[in-house]
């Protein structure tokens, strides 16, 4: 994130706000490496934070207004009072900042109104965390106004309860401490139930490599009951097996407890528990210096998604086919999919033919070539300017 960024979302709240801000914070989309659907089962991922990012910066307000503003989101800028916020009270992108103001005051903290700028450079849609990376840019930059203090797991949190409770959507807590908990060069083992992390080193540049980011541009809406259907599927299997969670089920005893389910739920559960295991598996591989490793298990979890989890589609099957065909060294969806983006690992020197041939599948096909980004290990949420 560089200081012309900075600079130019300073510019977009003079113009929009009047005077200065207070400062200027960034908060980091993500792509996640492994463990998909995981984070609502109290079980380990394996996110990266990306150079595309939601840029804020904001000033306090003594009024109780909170006054936001988006660069994608046309010439209006929303006029909310903070003492009137609550769920179902606020419509379209605002929501999700918003949600964070109002998710800190039900926490009891000490938050008022402020007025807000934010640009971003997370595409939307695209299964990269947009949202999560808006409430985290606005979470740090309201700890830092207001002096709560916060500790980076606390601000996840808080931000998880915002698109739980106020945005509609039942989200884990993954994406929220991807963005806020990421340091550049690493990977983030998260362990969902403790919120306990570790940096996993991830030199892709080091060993020759390159991950991809295929934008299929096909757009989903997690808050329309599909991701909720999912979760509550798995909230069921794990009373039914007498589990607090799905995460607490092992992989020697998967075979003896799918036999105790319904059949619409064995197969949630067997992704569950083997996409756990593809978890561990990732992090010993990267730890023990073998990134390249990481490529079949792309694959594996993305079968587990297509065909256990049925959350995939056919632009996304389309792009990991291609792409392995191609020489990627292993592709799968990320994110909550029903669209979104796929991610393939690639010898650096190839990364150009796999997208070509990603790209020549959907001509074929009759659909647009996917937006191609590069995903590098980045920092997580922090102050800029």
């Amino acid at each position: 994130m560089t200081a012309d960024a900075a600079g130019a979302v300073r510019e977009g709240f003079r113009r929009v706000h009047g005077g200065s801000p207070e400062g200027v914070w960034a908060a980091p989309g993500r792509v996640n490496l492994i463990g998909e659907h995981t984070d609502y089962n109290d079980g380990f991922a394996l996110p990266m934070a990306l150079p595309q990012a939601v840029v804020v910066a904001a000033r306090r307000r003594g009024d109780g207004l909170l006054r936001l503003h988006s660069a994608q989101g046309g010439a209006a800028t929303a006029e909310l009072r903070v003492a009137g916020l609550a769920p179902g009270a606020t419509a379209g992108w605002a929501r999700y900042p918003a949600g964070v103001v109002w998710a800190l005051r039900e926490r009891g903290l000490p938050v008022g109104g402020a007025d807000v700028y934010l640009d971003s450079t997370v595409p939307a849609g695209a299964g990269l965390s947009s949202s999560a990376a808006l409430e985290c840019a606005v979470a740090v930059a309201y700890d830092e106004l207001y002096g709560l203090g916060m500790a980076r797991p606390e601000l996840a949190r808080a931000a998880q309860h915002a698109e739980n409770a106020y945005a509609g959507v039942p989200c884990g807590v993954m994406d929220q401490m991807a963005s806020v908990c990421c340091t550049g060069g690493h990977a983030l083992h998260l362990d969902s139930r403790s919120l306990e992390v570790r940096q996993v080193p991830f030199d892709l540049a080091g060993h020759g490599l390159r991950l991809l980011v295929l934008d299929t541009r096909v757009k989903h809406d997690l808050a329309d009951g599909a991701y909720a259907a999912l979760r509550a599927g798995c909230e069921r299997a794990a009373r039914l097996l007498g589990l607090p969670a799905l995460r607490d089920l092992e992989g020697a005893g998967l075979p003896a407890a799918l036999t105790r389910l319904p059949g619409e739920l064995v197969p949630l559960v067997r992704h569950v528990v083997t996409e756990n295991a593809r978890v561990g598996r990732a992090v010993a591989e990267l730890a023990a210096g073998r990134p390249e490793a990481l490529g079949p298990l792309l694959t594996e979890g993305h079968a587990s998604l297509r065909d256990d989890y049925g959350v995939s589609c056919a632009e996304t099957d389309l792009a990991v086919a291609a792409a392995v065909a191609a020489g990627a060294l292993g592709a799968r969806m990320t994110g909550g999919g029903f669209g979104g983006s796929v991610i393939a690992l690639v010898r650096a020197g190839e990364a150009a033919d796999v997208a070509a041939a990603v790209a020549e599948a959907f001509a074929a096909a009759g659909r647009a070539a996917p937006a191609v980004l590069e995903a590098v290990p980045s920092p997580g949420a922090r102050r800029i300017g």
